[in-house]
Formats: C-alpha cells, sequence, structure tokens
C-alpha cells in the first residue's frame, strides 16, 4: 500500500498559495423558491484551500462528473479545478472529489473562436493556447448545473449531466471561426508530461467523434472511452497527432485532439452530449442513446435538479445560522458525489481484473471508493440515508475482491487497484452492514474473499499476525498499519461470529487487540518497534517516524495515533492507565503547541494542539471522551470544531473532503451523534448543531432528531430522550433508530456532569453483536 504523499511526491505538489476570492465574489444562481432545498447546497465549498473539490455538474452518485479545469497537475488540483486560478483549459468529464491524489480529467472539451492551437498554453499566458481567461464573478455553480462566461473568446458555457453523459451548451458571438476542440492526451500529468500512454480516436459520423485512452496517474492502466455528438454539423474536423495536423480516420498514439470548426451567428448556440464508458466507445455511444435521445439542454438540467432535489431532501434540517445550513447540505451534496457509477446503461463493466462483465439483472456497479477515509463516517452516513445503495456498494466491493489480483479492495478506482493508504476497510464497510442487518448481501461470500485479501506480507500483514506488531525497521507506516489491522481483524471477527464461525472470529478478536503492543509506558505513546523487539529511536512524538527514509505513521504522529484505537476505546482507556489518565492525556492532545515537523505531510491540518481535524486519523477523536465517562467534554470540544473548522466559502475545509468523509463528520456531528467505532453500530452523542432534523431513511422509516435549547449557543446536552425514554447514557444502537426513531437533545449552557458519567452508562467496547 501506499499513501497518497507517496503517489504525489514524483508530481509537482506545489499548494496553491493565493489569496482566494471570497463566496461573495462569485455569481449567484437564478432565485428559487424560499423552501426549496437545492440552494442551500453550494458546490464550490472546498474549490479552495486544500480541499480538492470541483465545482461541476453531476446528478447523485453519478459517473459523468462534467467540470472546469483550470490545472491538471500539483497537490491543490488533484480536482483538475482551485479557485486561486483565473483561467480555464476546459471541460473534462470524469473527476475525483476530494480526494489527496489525482486522476481522471478525461476528454477535455473546450470552445473558442479562430484558429484553434493543439496547446492548452499556461496559466501565465493562456491566449498562447486554447485557454481562457474567466472571472469568477462571471460564475455559477448549483447542483446539476455550471456555467461560466470565457473571457477570452466570449463564449458562454454551460453544463449539466444525466448518470453517464455530460451535455454541453455553448452560446457563440458571431463568427466563421467558431471552434470545439477535443483533447484526449489531458489528464493529470506528472512534470509536465500526461498520464495517457495510449489512445485513439476517430469521426464516426458527419456530427461525432469517438475513441478512448489508457492513462498511468493514480490508477495505473486505467481505460476510458467516450463518445461525443454535437448539435450542429461542424462545417470542418481537423485531426491533430503530437499536435501536426493530419488527415481525419483512425487514429491511434500518444497525443491526438479533434477540432470542429462552425460558422455560427450571434448567440448561436451549439450543445454537446459525451457519453464516457471503461468498456468501449460503443457502450459510452450507448449511453448517449439510453439517457439523452434528444437535444434539450434544459430538460436535462432538470432531470438533474430534481433528483439533486430528492437527494438533499432526504434531510431536513434547521439551523440558527444560515452559514451553519449551508455548511450542512454542501456536506451532503458532496457526500453524494461519490461512490460513483462504475456500468453502462446495458449492465457492461471493466472489472478490476481488465475484463469486461455483465452484471446481473438490477444490479449496479461502483467504484472510487476511498475505504480508508470513509469507512470513518461516510459509510456509516450512508447505511441511515442509502438503504438502496448501500447493498450494491457491498456486492461491488465483493465483486472486486473476487476479480482482483489484488484481492480485498483497499482504494479502488476506475478498475484498478491503487494500493493506497492502509488497512483493508472495505472489511469494515462490509462488517458494519451485516451487523446493521443491511440484506441483499452475501456474506459468506464477502468473509472469503477478504481473507483471501490478506496474504501480502512486504505490507506487514504477516507480522501482524505473528509477532502481534509490524517492525518499524522493516515496513514503512509501521505502527498505522498495524493498527488499522487490528481494525479490520475486529471487523471479521464480527463477520465471523454472524456465520457462526467461532474459531475464526476467536482468531480475529485476538489479533485485533495488538495495538498494545505498540505501547510505550516510558514515554505515554504508541511507540514503533524494531523486528528484534525494542523500541524504535530516537523518539519524538510530533516527529513523522525515527527516520527520515521512511515514517513510522500515516499522515500523522504518535500524539494522532496514540488515540488511533477504534476498535477497543475501553481497551484503550485501560492501556493509558484508566479514565483519568486517559482524559488528562487526551486534554493535552488539545492543549500541545502544534508544532510539526518540516516533513511533515500537509494532510496533518486543522490543528488544535496536536489534534489534526483536517485529517481522517483524528475524526473520532473528540468523541472518545464519551468512552471516559465525560460525555460533556466530548460535546464542548465538537462544538468549537463545528464551528471552527467548516465554513461556507470555497476554503471552507481545513484538509482534503476525501469523497464525502469531511463532509459526513459535520453532517453527523450536527445532527448530534457518531460512529467511533463503525462495526459496533454505537453512536455516541456530541452536541447537535441543528435546531431539528428528520432524515428519510427509506421504506417510509423516518428518524427525528428534537433539540430544545434557550440560546443558539448551548452546547452541552442537560437531557438526551431515546423513542421517548429518558436516558442516563449518552450513546445507542443503530437497532434503536433502525425502524425510525426519534432523537431528543435538551441543551444547556451548562454541562450536566452525570449524563453517561456512570460506569453502567458508558458505551460497550468489544461487544460483538
Amino acid at each position: 500500500m501506499i499513501t497518497r504523499r507517496k503517489f504525489l511526491e514524483s508530481a509537482a505538489a506545489t499548494a496553491a498559495v493565493a489569496n482566494l476570492p471570497a463566496k461573495s465574489l462569485f455569481a449567484m444562481a437564478a432565485p428559487v423558491a424560499k423552501d426549496d432545498v437545492l440552494q442551500w447546497a453550494d458546490p464550490r465549498v472546498g474549490t479552495g484551500g486544500h480541499g480538492h473539490t470541483f465545482p461541476g455538474a453531476s446528478v447523485p452518485f453519478g459517473a459523468m462528473q462534467l467540470s472546469p479545469d483550470t490545472f491538471n497537475e500539483g497537490w491543490d488540483w488533484c480536482s483538475g479545478y482551485h479557485v486561486s486560478d483565473s483561467s480555464i483549459m476546459g471541460f473534462s468529464h470524469t473527476h475525483l472529489s476530494g480526494t489527496g491524489a489525482a486522476d481522471l480529467l478525461d476528454f477535455l472539451v473546450m470552445p473558442g473562436v479562430g484558429v484553434a492551437k493543439p496547446q492548452p498554453g499556461s496559466r501565465e499566458n493562456p491566449e498562447s493556447g486554447y485557454r481562457s481567461r474567466f472571472s469568477h464573478a462571471n460564475e455559477v455553480a448549483t447542483p446539476g448545473y455550471y456555467s461560466v462566461m470565457l473571457d477570452t473568446s466570449k463564449v458562454k458555457a454551460e453544463l449539466t449531466a444525466t448518470e453517464r453523459v455530460g451535455v454541453h451548451r455553448y452560446t457563440f458571438p458571431a463568427t466563421d471561426s467558431a471552434y470545439i476542440i477535443v483533447d484526449l492526451q489531458h489528464a493529470q500529468a506528472n512534470k509536465g508530461i500526461s498520464t495517457v500512454v495510449s489512445a485513439e480516436l476517430e469521426q464516426t459520423g458527419a456530427d461525432s467523434i469517438a475513441g478512448g485512452h489508457v492513462t498511468n496517474a493514480w490508477g495505473r492502466g486505467r481505460h476510458a472511452f467516450f463518445s461525443l455528438t454535437v448539435s450542429k454539423k461542424p462545417k470542418k474536423v481537423v485531426f491533430f497527432k503530437d499536435d501536426k495536423e493530419v488527415p481525419v480516420g483512425k487514429l491511434t498514439g500518444a497525443n491526438l485532439k479533434a477540432v470542429l470548426y462552425f460558422d455560427t451567428k450571434a448567440n448561436e448556440t451549439i450543445l454537446v452530449k459525451t457519453g464516457i464508458s471503461a468498456v468501449g466507445a460503443d457502450g459510452a455511444a450507448n449511453n448517449v442513446k439510453m439517457e439523452v435521445p434528444a437535444w434539450d439542454f434544459d430538460s436535462v438540467r432538470r432531470s438533474a435538479e430534481v433528483k439533486w432535489r430528492q437527494q438533499l431532501g432526504k434531510v431536513h434540517a434547521d439551523f440558527a445560522d444560515a452559514k451553519h445550513k449551508t455548511i450542512f447540505y454542501s456536506a451532503l451534496y458532496h457526500m453524494s458525489l461519490g461512490p460513483t457509477r462504475f456500468d453502462d446503461a446495458d449492465g457492461r463493466y471493466r472489472g478490476m481484473d481488465n475484463a469486461v462483465h455483465t452484471l446481473p439483472k438490477g444490479a449496479e456497479n461502483y467504484t472510487t471508493f476511498s475505504l480508508w477515509d470513509t469507512f470513518r463516517a461516510a459509510h456509516p452516513a450512508y447505511t441511515l440515508l442509502e438503504p438502496e445503495r448501500v447493498p450494491q456498494f457491498m456486492n461491488t466491493l465483493i465483486r472486486m475482491g473476487e476479480e482482483s489480483p489484488a484481492g480485498a479492495p483497499v482504494w479502488p478506482l476506475h478498475g484498478r487497484e491503487t494500493e493506497c493508504m492502509t488497512g483493508f476497510h472495505s472489511a469494515s464497510v462490509i462488517a458494519e452492514a451485516c451487523n446493521k442487518g443491511v440484506t441483499g448481501v452475501d456474506y459468506a461470500k464477502a468473509y472469503t474473499m477478504l481473507e483471501r485479501g490478506r496474504n501480502d506480507d512486504k505490507l506487514g500483514e504477516q507480522q501482524h499476525r505473528d509477532k502481534g506488531f509490524i517492525a518499524a525497521d522493516q515496513v514503512e507506516e509501521s505502527v498505522s498499519k498495524h493498527f488499522e489491522y487490528c481494525y479490520n481483524d475486529w471487523a471479521m471477527a464480527n463477520l465471523a461470529s454472524k456465520l457462526k464461525n467461532d474459531v475464526g472470529c476467536k482468531q480475529h478478536l485476538a489479533l485485533s487487540k495488538g495495538y498494545k503492543n505498540n505501547w510505550d509506558a516510558s514515554v505515554g505513546f504508541m511507540r514503533p518497534k524494531f523486528a528484534d523487539g525494542t523500541w524504535a529511536s530516537p523518539f519524538s512524538p510530533i516527529e513523522m517516524g525515527h527516520t527520515k527514509k521512511w515514517r513510522d505513521y500515516t499522515e500523522s504522529n504518535a500524539w494522532q495515533t496514540t488515540f488511533a484505537v477504534q476498535c477497543d476505546p475501553a481497551g484503550l482507556i485501560d492501556t493509558l492507565g484508566g479514565q483519568k489518565a486517559f482524559l488528562d492525556k487526551l486534554n493535552l492532545l488539545f492543549n500541545q503547541p502544534s508544532t510539526l515537523p518540516d516533513d511533515a505531510p500537509p494532510d496533518i491540518a486543522g490543528l488544535v494542539g496536536q489534534y489534526a481535524h483536517g485529517n481522517e486519523p483524528s475524526h473520532h477523536i473528540a468523541y472518545l471522551y464519551v468512552y471516559a465517562g465525560a460525555p460533556h467534554l466530548t460535546q464542548s470540544r465538537v462544538r468549537s470544531l463545528m464551528e471552527t473548522m467548516y465554513k461556507a466559502e470555497p476554503d471552507g475545509m481545513q484538509g482534503n473532503e476525501d469523497v464525502g468523509q469531511m463532509s459526513a463528520w459535520f453532517l453527523l456531528s450536527a445532527l448530534g451523534f457518531y460512529p467511533v467505532d463503525p462495526v459496533s453500530t454505537i453512536y455516541v452523542l456530541g452536541s447537535p448543531l441543528t435546531n431539528g432534523a428528520t432524515l428519510s431513511m427509506g421504506k417510509g422509516r423516518v428518524l427525528k432528531v428534537e433539540v430544545t435549547r434557550k440560546n443558539a449557543g448551548d452546547a452541552y446536552v442537560s437531557e438526551f430522550w431515546l423513542n421517548g425514554k429518558k436516558q442516563d447514557r449518552a450513546w445507542f444502537h443503530h437497532a434503536d433508530i433502525a425502524n425510525g426513531g426519534t432523537l431528543k437533545f435538551v441543551m444547556s449552557d451548562k454541562p450536566n456532569m452525570t449524563l453517561g458519567a456512570d460506569a453502567k452508562s458508558i458505551p460497550p467496547s468489544q461487544q460483538i453483536i
């Protein structure tokens, strides 16, 4: 496995340093009805800072994510867009939402006027290529729709989408040299060099072209195909190979482009329909036929908006502060951009074995599972809001594991296994679904698949099983790998238990406790060990590792990793010396200097002391106070984090969005609960930011969150009622609300020191359901 940092080391990963435009500098969308939920979701949140989101058009969980690309290299352009830029390369059809590594940006389309240059040109000098300058004041982004005025060519660009088809509408000035360029070489670049290794292009009709390419970016050997049709027959079509004009025909190579020329009247519109597929250009063409048979941009846009209105309408939440409402619904929007569909309208898909398969009737296939991130809160949120999709997600992961030479999925991307990050958290999300009673999944098949995926010695798995730790002088990121495997073993123990496999359950349960072998009481931290069992030296809790050769922790240090035991909070508390010692240590975490070494990855962001909200290993930590009998400390801390770590602006996230996880933390926290250990199905209470919410859980099931407070700033839970019964505990099981229910919070400006403080009221730990 590799980390996102490792992947980007060879790239020009200079973070964007610019004065970020405020939200008010963007154009506003057309007025909508007062109660229309679409007005509260802002796709531009996270497009600045290190959020790595994109502002373009999509539908919930759709394969087509059509968005502008302002640059295609560097860490802050993992999505192809950053709000600090002032020129646009064009509009490509696939994007990653908030990842810390870069890929996709397939099949860039760009309109222009004049003689088309085959190169995009530079950000410093856009006129040297087909780039265009633009202003954020002329940019509109709403769920399912994006538009911008291209200042260089005076062309207005509008984008919308279906599941697999992107629809462009370009409004041209009067000219005899309007053009649309299609660049197949465009992709994420490495040191200025495109990662496209081969491509194919042909004219398939008077008004259509098709082709595809293979890329070696994050997902090596990734296949993508397209079919593109325009609403007006071009007067001339020009093909380029290696940026030299060549006769139109069937082309192959690594650098292929097409230019379609038109005569246009003032304000004449030309529409473009682009279907995508991982199977072939024929599949892409059929996707267009099935999803967008007519030339009606506005109809497609309305359909996309209906889908987003339904998606965002699954939660109706009220807030005292409109900014919190924007953050909340923007979070729900971003959570709904992934995982993404990865199949054609005819049911074919490209498997992890690079072969083309056909899905069983009624099945759906997905990709872009950022599992190391999303197992923590995004997938638990899906079990509440996506009852139809969760079984499809799980069955996709099982298929992937059965088809992939690498075994159990780690970070699968468009038919490729990136092997990015640590652990096998496909086990985590499948076990969570199993424990929550998700049906329509063959858990026996899943268990077999997951066991097969645990056999790679170079990743330290064998040492984790045999030694109970991973040697820091033999395996990089040894402590984090070991801890993630501990959680995966906890997940496997639960699956084994459900399958009546007592031997497997006991074996995995014992392995899940191996984190204790990294506790060094003499320094008070989880510390790496050498192969001979001695402690790795030198040691500093703020360092990434004992040597510059490689790190001992994944995007974290000993401060954060010491609390990275989600599978056994009670065991962690005992290991650190009991409740008082644990609480003292946890308080110290938040009150340390926020000092990091020079080689710390930029992922460690959003620091409060040594707590790093901008990265996932910290996300559960503020909720650990509940397991130590001090829920009021969780309530105070979580409320502060919600107030300080998120903004309703482009620079609105302290770290990468990571395909929904950063957003899911806010959404669940704002509702008042969070899953420290998702497999356990336990939610622990925080401090609801909402004044009340209703969640539609499907099949007529409704979860109500009722909140009573005198003042907006009241952060402490004075009383907690579950389904009409007053509680003396600060947690509940998923089963308590699985068929709907009511959570009632009575809030105060002063902590209730007795709620959840008694030993009998503390959430159970390592209790297999």
